[in-house]
């Protein structure tokens, strides 16, 4: 049970500590890795080692991932502010997508490149909402479903299939739209991002690679890297 531990622990339990909760000033950002590298980002592991670290490209670092029959994620925690800030751009690109799965099925859940945002809904820490936004396999660009663990879960594909596969794709979420339309939350508390390539139901290996997360009160996209990544 990989995503509900993922979502339910990783998230809540594990990767979020308690002091999270008592935060009052929203934090502005999520560590850039092109700034900051890995620092202030936490990792978790479920099955096997995910190799996340930071590379080139061009003159901007990039964070990379290399799953090989492996599961694990980093994260970041802090409270953020939406009413300032209420989009979520990011740029990605992936090596390729997997075969034959069927990410709406347990044996399914993985995944060449996601990103999550995860709300909090109460005090327990199974009291949460995570938006888990993917580049899929299987699942067409555009489609939507609620994880086959935990209906406290729901993804997206944002893209799909090796057709832009080694580009760099540009993506802009509005997260309150997202958790207002997904969860009918209208007025969702954020606390945590966090990344996951993982490959271990698929038994595959791929490659993905992340620039930084940029929150921003605009839908405008901040760019993203002009050149491959140097290990690509």
């Amino acid at each position: 049970m990989k995503f509900s531990r993922l979502t339910l622990c990783f998230l809540t339990g594990h990767f979020i500590s308690s002091t999270v909760f008592a935060v009052e000033i929203p934090s502005k950002q999520p560590p850039a890795f092109s700034v900051s590298g890995l620092e202030g980002w936490k990792t978790e592991r479920f099955s096997g080692q995910t190799i996340y670290r930071i590379v080139s490209a061009g003159d901007q670092n990039v964070l990379a991932a290399r799953t090989n029959i492996s599961a694990s994620g980093i994260g970041w925690e802090g409270e953020i502010n939406l009413q300032d800030t209420p989009y979520l751009h990011w740029c990605w690109r992936v090596s390729n997508t997997y075969s034959d799965i069927d990410e709406k099925t347990k044996a399914g859940d993985d995944y060449p490149a996601r990103v999550y945002a995860v709300a909090k809904t109460g005090r327990l820490p199974w009291q949460v909402q995570a938006l888990n936004y993917v580049w899929a396999s299987g699942q067409p660009k555009g489609a939507d479903w609620p994880n086959a663990f935990t209906q406290r879960a729901h993804l997206l594909a944002l893209q799909s299939g090796d057709l832009l596969k080694n580009q760099w794709i540009a993506e802009t979420q509005n997260l309150v739209q997202d958790f207002q339309r997904y969860f009918d939350n209208p007025n969702p508390r954020v606390i945590a991002l966090a990344l996951m390539s993982d490959s271990d139901n698929a038994g595959g290996e791929a490659k993905a690679w992340y620039s930084d997360l940029v929150l921003s009160d605009t839908a405008d996209h901040p760019g993203c890297p002009a050149v491959a990544p140097s290990d690509s």
